[in-house]
């Protein structure tokens, strides 16, 4: 049996624990399945969460209703409608979409859902990386409804994008092969409550569990050489695909002109045919 001296083994316990922060510091051995920096930080999440209820009570001053805040500019310039989004050029409501809420419960319940799912995610992909996850959702979810749901419909929710961050944890799950008991409860509550309650969008939570899987597969899945620029080209071949499902989808609307106009002392949102001069 060997022994050592006191002296030695705090000395090379020391110069351990500043290698260790050496390291640490430069970012090495401290990385996430995903390649980004560790981190316990929930600051996107939260800026996420803080701008939905900072929108949905905008639309409630506006509308002067906590229940019937639909009613709001804000709100019928936003909601993806697709017959103004294809036919009109008001693209911008892909996106804005994602930040409108119907009601005190529908933004309660999303706000929830993505604290609970975004915490952890943004741990693993880190700031960048779970944005591009986020919108990207987001951007499949609002695809989705512009391919397949009905054109007079209006869609509205953070869900798209929550249920894309649902996809990634299942990638994650088979990436890392866990015990996939969590995800299929979670899974089958979730198919649940979209199938069985009226007035949910099957089309955006489909859209963008399919896209936030796929986006999850381009960036654990990358090559280790070169990681961030593969990752960054992964995601934007999903983001090129969706685009060009929308723009052929484009080309079977008819054009429409949209606008504001007073109905009963009140300001609608409508969209009518378009007529050449």
């Amino acid at each position: 049996m060997g022994f050592q001296c006191t002296d030695c083994v705090q000395t090379g316990t020391q110069q351990q624990k500043q290698q260790q922060r050496q390291y640490r510091d430069a970012g090495m051995g401290s990385r996430t399945i995903a390649g980004a920096r560790f981190s316990r930080s929930y600051v996107v999440t939260a800026t996420l969460i803080a701008v939905n209820v900072a929108v949905f009570l905008i639309t409630v001053v506006q509308a002067k209703s906590l229940f019937d805040n639909q009613v709001a500019p804000v709100e019928q310039a936003g909601v993806l409608w697709p017959s103004a989004t294809l036919g009109g050029g008001e693209w911008w409501r892909i996106f804005t979409s994602g930040f409108l809420h119907y009601g005190p419960i529908h933004i309660a319940a999303n706000a929830f859902s993505l604290w609970m799912m975004g915490r952890a995610l943004e741990q693993v992909f880190g700031k960048v990386r779970y944005l591009a996850l986020y919108f990207a959702s987001m951007f499949g979810a609002s695809t989705a409804v512009l391919l397949f749901q009905d054109l007079n419909g209006a869609t509205a929710g953070a869900s798209g994008a929550i249920f894309g961050l649902l996809g990634s944890y299942a990638v994650i799950v088979l990436k890392l092969r866990l015990n996939p008991s969590a995800l299929l409860i979670n899974l089958v509550l979730n198919a649940y409550i979209t199938f069985a309650v009226p007035g949910i969008s099957i089309w955006a939570h489909a859209g963008g569990l399919v896209t936030g899987a796929l986006v999850t597969a381009a960036m654990l899945y990358a090559p280790a050489r070169n990681l961030v620029r593969w990752q960054a080209i992964g995601t934007v071949i999903v983001a090129l695909a969706l685009a060009g499902l929308i723009g052929w989808r484009a080309t079977q609307i008819p054009t429409v002109s949209c606008g504001f106009h007073q109905s009963q002392g009140q300001a609608e949102y409508g969209c009518g045919s378009s007529r050449s001069s």
